[in-house]
């Protein structure tokens, strides 16, 4: 009895043992599989975090790039208007201008060229100020008499800037001569340097290239300078536009030309010197490495926006637009005008207009 009461509690033991075991092994089991599911499922679950991560920032990042654009702006009136001035404007109103009217097709702008004048900052002013022009656009500041001009016709004239240039001097392509200091450039234009070994050329006499300064599209002589107002030389030569200029230049081994750096610097028949406060600071007003004659037009000059940008380029040329400030039709395009290039969506444009944004 003992003997069977003794082989019945083994078996039981070694059932229990067995049960016991079946159990944690099927445990073990369990999370080895649970183990082996979560690793394989890892990635996926990392690449989905990844990707809704990726897709959250680029909606950030749209979101941004889009938050100023042409369609941004309000106030915006629906009707046509005539515009003019600055010739070193001529890629933006290409570039810029068509986005724009592209965009916002309610807007209609119309350049309008000067009669008996010049095209430029000056005669595009002047157009504005007698009434021709709803706005205008310039590459100088506005003078002490335009207005007073303006004031006295009972109005005053804004002007905001929208974008920065060079003023870039160009010569004869033959014209052997490193550059040219600030002070050198004015002192040709004053007819006190007239000859290209004076500044570390030929024995060649120079011949000075300028627009009349009533018509002038760009200034060398800043508004704070003591040489402002000053007589240009006897020997300056008075041409109608820089692309006259330009081509007068092909034919004049001594000629010298100054204007808009985005207008001249990329020309094949002429070549843009160094520019430079001292004779050992002299910063070119294009991207070095210099593209030759022969080169172009296959390759061609582009403007040193870093220059500009970072003001090492000594001479500057604002880029403004002239607002008639009279509380109608005309203040309110100007200034809706203003405000669509100075979105993240027009200084880009500027940009690409050869320019460098103020933005």
């Amino acid at each position: 009895m003992d003997n069977t009461n003794q082989k019945k509690a083994l078996i039981n033991g070694e059932i229990a043992l067995f049960l016991r075991g079946l159990i944690i092994g099927k445990v073990l089991t369990l999370m080895v599989i649970g183990g082996l599911l979560w690793w394989l499922l890892k990635p996926n679950l990392l690449f989905r975090n990844s990707v809704d991560s990726s897709s959250n920032q680029s909606f950030k990042t749209v979101s941004n790039t889009t938050a100023s654009n042409f369609q941004t702006i309000a106030d915006v009136p629906t009707a046509s208007f005539n515009y003019g001035g600055s010739t070193a404007w001529a890629s933006i109103r290409q570039l810029v201008d068509s986005q724009i009217q592209s965009d916002r097709p309610e807007l209609k702008l119309r350049y309008v060229d000067p009669v008996n004048a010049s095209p430029g900052s000056s005669s595009g002013i002047r157009m504005l100020l007698d009434g021709k022009l709803d706005f205008a656009q310039s590459s100088r500041p506005l003078t002490d008499e335009e207005q007073a001009m303006a004031k006295a016709r009972g109005f005053t004239l804004e002007q905001r800037q929208v974008g920065m240039d060079g003023i870039a001097v160009v010569v004869n392509p033959s014209l052997k001569v490193s550059g040219l200091t600030v002070d050198q450039l004015h002192q040709i234009y004053l007819g006190k340097i007239t000859n290209w070994n004076q500044v570390g050329g030929p024995n060649l006499p120079i011949t000075p290239l300028s627009q009349r300064p009533e018509d002038a599209d760009t200034v060398i002589f800043s508004t704070n300078s003591d040489l402002k107002g000053q007589t240009l030389g006897s020997n300056v030569q008075y041409v109608y536009s820089a692309t006259e200029a330009v081509r007068q230049l092909s034919k004049i081994p001594g000629g010298v030309y100054y204007a808009s750096a985005r207008s001249v610097v990329f020309q094949c028949s002429v070549k843009a010197l160094p520019l430079g406060s001292t004779s050992g600071q002299l910063v070119p007003p294009y991207r070095e490495p210099m593209v030759s004659p022969e080169q172009c037009p296959r390759q061609r000059n582009q403007l040193n926006t870093q220059a500009v940008k970072n003001g090492s380029y000594p001479i500057i040329a604002n880029l403004f637009v002239i607002i008639k400030q009279n509380k109608g039709r005309e203040q309110q395009i100007g200034n809706a005008y203003t405000n669509l290039l100075l979105t993240d969506q027009g200084q880009r444009a500027i940009e690409q207009a050869g320019f460098v944004g103020v933005r």
